[in-house]
């Protein structure tokens, strides 16, 4: 009994925690969901959970409906910048960034391809990376979804 008292407390501190964090951002439901996987993700391969940066999930919301404008999956578009522009101007501070994209029917998908791909889960297991900015923009039932990591300075 006292075990599962304990994790009953452990579960309510982490709501906690990530309701206070969320009190100052725009992120929506699968946004919040691909957050919480992957710092699951993380704690499951020892490593510490990433941050919230609200820069890089403005730079990720905006290329993520640029996808879904353009209808296509793709690291840059035509007439956009790349990573480090589109974070700079979102006013990102970093000295490494990643970036994962996705197009899925939801955010478990999303995840569940992340983690099936070496490359995406390189990214969200970095152990370097420190904070994440997450964009999910809908489009016909389908998610366009980029994850940003950095390593803040």
């Amino acid at each position: 009994m006292v075990r599962a008292g304990r994790w009953v407390a452990i579960l309510f501190g982490m709501f906690a925690i990530s309701g206070a964090a969320w009190a100052q951002t725009q992120a929506t439901r699968p946004e919040r969901y691909l957050f919480e996987a992957a710092n699951r993700e993380r704690r499951a391969a020892g490593l510490p959970p990433l941050k919230w940066n609200e820069p890089l999930a403005i730079a990720a919301r905006a290329h993520a409906k640029e996808m879904a404008h353009q209808n296509t999956v793709s690291h840059r578009l035509p007439g956009e910048a790349a990573l480090p522009g589109r974070a700079a101007k979102a006013g990102a501070h970093f000295s490494w960034l990643s970036e994962n994209i996705v197009q899925s029917r939801d955010a478990a998908g999303a995840h569940s391809q992340f983690m099936k791909s070496a490359a995406h889960k390189a990214n969200l297991l970095d152990a370097d990376m420190n904070a994440v900015g997450i964009g999910v923009v809908e489009r016909h039932g389908q998610l366009f979804v980029v994850e940003d990591f950095a390593q803040r300075k």
